[in-house]
């Protein structure tokens, strides 16, 4: 998903990097804790790969999941894939996001289990369960067949105190096709801001880095905090060009403070 996009946009060869156990780094079950945010566990994995590759440029992504940022009621996903060259000390961000089918749910019986199996599209995106609750470290991950889940969920309930199970969404990126799909947008994202290049000294990741808001307002023309310009800079040197938003003269106004206060 990160090779092919990369190798078509920018004809270059990603080497998959092996001998490193990444969920020392944090896991989606919880049961080892990620350090530090989303973007500095990126960056980690990304030096350690240039670390074990012995080459200047490394790559890495990472996931993370909760609720969606404009009403708060579906699943998100927010993908961040990290290119770091080490020897001219550039970090270029591509980012993706979207929605997901990142969910869990405590289930006493076949019947309830495999609805929730069916609403999370699996077997295509795989489950994860453990007995009782999410605390429990007896944890079975990447569970791929029907045959497999009514096994492993009925041992599981045997073995519960609560005669309950805990079935999950297996966010893994190998097992979660949604989330791949996320992780190529990301690529393509990152791609883009590599093949953009400063004008001034030719630097890649020439990209948004702030917005002007100000965008006037229909009604009566008052500044809005609508955006009206966004503003792209270099990584390196100082070069800055302003872009006003083409095809955006006037904001709405509900967005005006002054014709809706």
């Amino acid at each position: 998903m990160i090779a092919p996009e990369l190798g078509r946009a920018l004809d270059c060869r990603v080497e998959h990097i092996v001998g490193y156990d990444t969920d020392s780094l944090g896991t989606f079950t919880r049961d080892v804790s990620r350090i530090g945010t989303q973007l500095e566990a990126a960056r980690n994995k990304a030096r350690i790969g240039i670390e074990l590759s012995g080459l200047p440029l490394g790559l890495a992504s990472e996931g993370s999941f909760g609720h969606d940022p404009y009403v708060g009621l579906f699943s998100w996903n927010v993908e961040l894939l990290v290119l770091i060259d080490g020897e001219r000390d550039l970090e270029v961000v591509g980012i993706a996001q979207g929605n997901t089918n990142f969910s869990h749910l405590l289930a006493a019986d076949w019947a309830t289990a495999e609805a929730f199996a069916r609403q999370s599209r699996f077997p295509e995106h795989h489950l994860v369960l453990r007995p009782e609750g999410e605390h429990d470290p007896r944890i079975r991950k990447g569970i791929a067949t029907w045959l497999e889940l009514e096994v492993t969920f009925t041992r599981m309930l045997e073995q519960s105190a609560n005669t309950m199970v805990l079935l999950e969404t297996d966010m893994r990126a190998h097992t979660n096709p949604t989330r791949m799909e996320n992780i190529r947008l990301a690529a393509k994202d990152l791609a883009q801001k590599l093949r953009s290049l400063c004008p001034a000294c030719g630097t890649p990741g020439f990209w948004k880095t702030e917005r002007v808001e100000g965008l006037p307002c229909r009604a009566c023309g008052a500044p809005t905090g609508e955006t009206r310009a966004e503003i792209h800079g270099c990584l390196r040197c100082i070069h800055r060009i302003t872009n006003d938003l083409t095809g955006l003269q006037y904001a709405d106004p509900g967005c005006c403070e002054c014709c809706n206060p």
